[in-house]
């Protein structure tokens, strides 16, 4: 490891114990805190989410959250239903933006939360969580309160798999970490480079061009790096994150997306091939299935007409 990276290890690598509740709203001032939770399919965990947020962040005595939203990327179950009656304000991905036709895929729903949100912190949360803990978010936003200099913090936790501790993680530890490591020795410190759960300047991500799909989190990462330097990235320790697990082919893609938007801001000539084939057996043994890999991604958000006009409004 580099002894930059050590350094910063000691000096950016928190726990959610070091900064009491009362200090971060203590330091918050006039500072506009947003949550987002992209959402899709999720009816059974975005409310107790919701919910705990609202119940331990939102209150009188504990201000620290002032903008809660869901952002439903075309569910087909009762999601926007139940955020909506846990408390949350629900936006439909396609009302956002609607010159700009809508892709699939969560980077596209977290670039487009920029326009409907007004926090100078923004702090994105996956729907899909279990066991949800207000930590995660008054964990992550705190450093961006109590330190002036810190842009971007993600939560670092462990990730059981099942009833097997330290187990999840896996596209983690076998694409990206490798990759991290070997063409951006910097971000080695990250303990979860591609969790779902981070918060930032908005001044920071509004510059930030983002991976429409599964690229999002290291695609931020990386540019973020470049963009403002390792020292104003910080990571919190939140405790345990259990959520719902993907199947192994489901990860395959999203290792192959991964990949690819690491190998975009490695060469942007070079480019390979944005395809991934997988096999599943069917009736005559073993069938191709061949998915096109994210490649898209939208502009830093400053770039956009109806962005630009809001802030001047």
């Amino acid at each position: 490891m580099l002894e930059e990276v050590e350094r910063w290890l000691a000096r950016r690598s928190w726990s959610v114990a070091d900064r009491p509740l009362e200090r971060v709203l203590a330091a918050k001032r006039g500072t506009k805190v947003s949550v987002v939770l992209p959402a899709l399919n999720e009816e059974a965990t975005v409310g107790a989410i919701v919910s705990v947020i609202r119940r331990e962040l939102m209150t009188e005595a504990v201000p620290l959250v002032d903008e809660l939203v869901v952002i439903d990327s075309g569910s087909t179950d009762r999601t926007a239903e139940v955020a909506a009656a846990a408390g949350a304000r629900v936006v439909a991905r396609d009302a956002i933006l609607p010159r700009i036709p809508a892709v699939p895929g969560k980077g596209e729903v977290l670039w487009r939360s920029l326009m409907v949100t007004t926090g100078d912190v923004v702090c994105f949360v996956d729907a899909d969580l279990r066991d949800f803990s207000a930590d995660f978010v008054s964990g992550i936003v705190g450093p961006l309160l109590t330190e002036p200099d810190v842009d971007f913090v993600k939560a670092m936790y462990d990730r059981p798999l099942g009833d097997t501790p330290g187990q999840g993680g896996r596209v983690t530890e076998l694409v990206a970490r490798p990759l991290l490591n070997l063409h951006w020795p910097q971000l080695a410190g990250f303990v979860q480079p591609l969790g779902g759960e981070y918060a930032a300047r908005r001044s920071l991500l509004e510059r930030l061009p983002f991976p429409v799909g599964y690229g999002v989190e290291l695609g931020l990462l990386v540019d973020a790096l470049h963009t403002v330097g390792l020292d104003a990235l910080a990571q919190v320790d939140v405790g345990v994150r259990k959520h719902r697990h993907q199947d192994g082919q489901a990860l395959g893609r999203m290792a192959a997306a991964i990949y690819r938007t690491a190998q975009l801001r490695l060469s942007r000539g070079h480019l390979v091939r944005p395809w991934l084939t997988q096999f599943e057996r069917g009736e005559r043994g073993f069938e191709p299935r061949t998915y096109p890999v994210d490649t898209e991604e939208r502009p830093p958000m400053a770039e956009i007409a109806e962005y630009a006009r809001r802030r001047v409004a």
